[in-house]
């Protein structure tokens, strides 16, 4: 798939720049099919889809340990069977690498 997956998440304050829309269309073609990019080009986001709600909690809970693990954390919407998830560095009011390498990270979790 990628190299991102192999990346570790690195700090992003206020001050780096987010990705222009550019920058953010060619990380997102080294990601799993799925993923979109908001309208505005701030955000990425995808949902999941599973047969229960263990399965569902068991993404949840490893989605988790992704974001424990580079200090990047999604914003998640759950129900019964569905994921929705959200990346956008807050610090920065847009898309960074950070978003994508996490991304990445979920479609290894995703293949399974």
């Amino acid at each position: 798939m990628s190299t991102l997956s192999e990346k570790r998440c690195k700090p992003c304050e206020g001050g780096t720049a987010p990705l222009t829309a550019a920058e953010a269309q060619a990380q997102l073609a080294k990601l799993a099919k799925g993923w979109l990019l908001d309208a505005d080009g701030k955000s990425l986001r995808r949902e999941f889809r599973f047969v229960d709600f263990y399965r569902t909690m068991s993404f949840v809970n490893a989605i988790a340990h992704i974001a424990n693990q580079d200090d990047h954390h999604p914003d998640l919407e759950v129900g019964y069977n569905y994921c929705r998830v959200r990346y956008s560095t807050h610090s920065i009011g847009g898309l960074s690498e950070n978003d994508f390498i996490c991304a990445a990270k979920i479609d290894l979790v995703a293949a399974f």
